[in-house]
Order: C-alpha cells, then sequence, then structure tokens
C-alpha cells in the first residue's frame, strides 16, 4: 500500500495549544480570552503494518488514565477531520494514514478552561503541518471545523488565534458551519488570575441549567454590558467590575457549583472582576496590577469558595496568574 501522497510521513510535527476562559461575564457563546496554560502535541504519520493499530497515544499531564487511546482521542479526531477537509478541497486522497501522537497536557479538564477546544484546535493545526500543502487547510477551514465540533466558537477562537476574540456563525446555521472571529487589541495593562478547584463539571450538565427564555430586561442589560466590556478591555480596565456584569448563566448555574459562587461574590465585593470561567467551575478574575491577586488571596483567607465538597474534598483552590496569550495554536 502506498502513503497517501496528501501527507508527509516519518516527519514529527509538534504543536502547542493555550487554555482559554469563554463567556467574560456578559459575552455568553461569543467572547472568550486564550491563556498561557499550555498543551503540546506531538504527531507523526506512519503506514501501518498488517495488524498494526492505525494509532499509537503518549498521554502525561492531565488527563492521563482518563482520556481513550484510540481514535476517539480528541486530537485524533480533530486531526482526521482537518485531513479529509483537505482532500475534499483538492488534495490528493491516499490511504489512511496511522498517527503516532505524544501529548503533555497542562490545561485541566472538566474545569471551564476550554480543554477540549484546546485538543480541537491542536488537532486541526497538527493536520495542516503534515500536509504537503497546507494551503487546503486555511484558517478559515479551520474555524469551521472547530466550531462544529465544539458547537459554539468562543474558546474555539481564542485557542485558535490568542488574544481576546470576538466570534459568531453567519446562516446557514447548518453544516458546513460558517464562523467567523475578530480580535482585541487587549490593553497590556490587564491582568488575570485563574482560581481552579479540585472537582471538576460537565459542560453538558452545566448547560441544562440554562432557561430556554430569559426576560427582555436581562437580554438588554447584558448587551449593553457586553458593549462595556469591549471598551474595558481594550481601553478602561477600570471599567472591567461594571462590564463583567451578568444576568444569564452564572447564577442560573450557581446552585452546581456553590463554592464558585461564593468566592465570585467575595472577589466582586472587593471591587475587583470575577467571573465563572466559561460553563465553570474555574473562576476568572481581571484587573489592573496586583489587584486580582490580592482581592482572590484575601477572599479565601477569609473563607470564601470553602464549601467542603464543592470546591473539592477540603475546599482548596489552585490560584494560578496567567499572562494573556497572544499567539494562539502553532506549530512548534
Amino acid at each position: 500500500m502506498q502513503p497517501s501522497p496528501a501527507v508527509r510521513y516519518g516527519v514529527s510535527v509538534r504543536a502547542r495549544t493555550p487554555a482559554s476562559s469563554a463567556n467574560l461575564g456578559p459575552g455568553f457563546d461569543s467572547m472568550a480570552l486564550a491563556l498561557e496554560l499550555h498543551d503540546e502535541v506531538t504527531v507523526e504519520a506512519y503506514e501501518p503494518a498488517a495488524g498494526e493499530p492505525g494509532v499509537q497515544i503518549e498521554v502525561s499531564g492531565q488527563g492521563k488514565g482518563t482520556v481513550p487511546l484510540s481514535e476517539d482521542h480528541l486530537v485524533v479526531r480533530s486531526l482526521r477531520a482537518g485531513l479529509a477537509h483537505a482532500v475534499a478541497a483538492g488534495a490528493e486522497p491516499g490511504p489512511r494514514p496511522g498517527l503516532r501522537l505524544t501529548c503533555h497536557n497542562a490545561i485541566p479538564h472538566g474545569r471551564g478552561l476550554g480543554s477540549s477546544a484546546a485538543a480541537i484546535a491542536v488537532g486541526l493545526i497538527l493536520a495542516r503541518g503534515l500536509l504537503r500543502r497546507p494551503d487546503t487547510l486555511d484558517d478559515d477551514a479551520v474555524l469551521a471545523l472547530a466550531t462544529a465540533a465544539e458547537g459554539h466558537p468562543d474558546n474555539a477562537s481564542a485557542a485558535l488565534f490568542g488574544g481576546c476574540t470576538l466570534s459568531w456563525t453567519e446562516p446557514p446555521a447548518g453544516p458546513p458551519v460558517r464562523a467567523r472571529s475578530v480580535s482585541l487589541s487587549v490593553t497590556p495593562r490587564l491582568r488575570a488570575v485563574v482560581c481552579v478547584p479540585d472537582a471538576e463539571l460537565a459542560t453538558s450538565r452545566a448547560r441544562a441549567m440554562l432557561p430556554q427564555l430569559v426576560p427582555h430586561a436581562d437580554a438588554a442589560f447584558n448587551a449593553g454590558r457586553a458593549a462595556l466590556l469591549v471598551h474595558a478591555l481594550t481601553v478602561r480596565p477600570d471599567l472591567l467590575p461594571a462590564a463583567t456584569e451578568d444576568r444569564l448563566h452564572q447564577e442560573q448555574r450557581a446552585p452546581a457549583m456553590p463554592a464558585t459562587a461564593d468566592l465570585l461574590h467575595a472577589v466582586r465585593r472587593r471591587g475587583v472582576a470575577a467571573v465563572v470561567s466559561g460553563a465553570g467551575p474555574s473562576l476568572l478574575v481581571l484587573g489592573e496590577g496586583e489587584a486580582p491577586l490580592v482581592a482572590v488571596r484575601e477572599a479565601l483567607a477569609e473563607g470564601a469558595g470553602g464549601e467542603r465538597g464543592a470546591a473539592g474534598a477540603d475546599g482548596s483552590w489552585l490560584v494560578l496568574p496567567l499572562p494573556i496569550d497572544t499567539i494562539g495554536t502553532v506549530l512548534i
């Protein structure tokens, strides 16, 4: 069997992808921020011998022992989708290549930090790296494929392109997905702190808690705050406490993560912006200088976020001051 002419065999391709925090309060399913906490994945295409598996995966760090080591692995699925798109776009078809992956994961799973979007993004960019014609998998195609896999483009856009992104989909709503994204020039004064609990929360569970309908006044409130958030992130970070207010999803999900809600309110009482990161249960705190870290430490010191069994077995939190990732998912 001859190797696929579309794919480079025997070449090690490595890529890095960032964590991301979506929603940022009022920007539900449309705004996200990439953070300097990365997964790195290396892939090599090979010709499987008779009886040899078509995929070989090694995982270290987050997800070791829990993620599938098969074609069901999310990076593998995304790689396959990217290669299939390239063939459909004009790359020469050929036999299905074997894929040998090594994954070093630092992004926590099930914590609202975009681990699935990162896996999808890195798989698609690795597919581009394996292709003899990378132009058959351009940025528009990558964003469309990532959005189709994720269901919405917020985390996917930030993971792919870095920085703070605004994203949306355009008609038709069905396949092929037409996803768009633009990047904001975030003020260099912005500082981010992520508070990560021990416990996980499935995104599907968090989404199931949201009502089908919302009052018009709440929708108008969030639209105004989301517009203000753009200005706060780019020009006036002092406006972040007001700009990150939300009425659509955070309080509705609070019963599933009471410790997160408790810590969020304790930080905000100190005049510092705090939001649930994605679907939670991690918390994202934004501000200038040392204010975010100081507010988190003070809130934790007074016992906020400490309900037993809600933030982990002992109510502990991992506090991570993280720079904004401005690069996104890249081949190394």
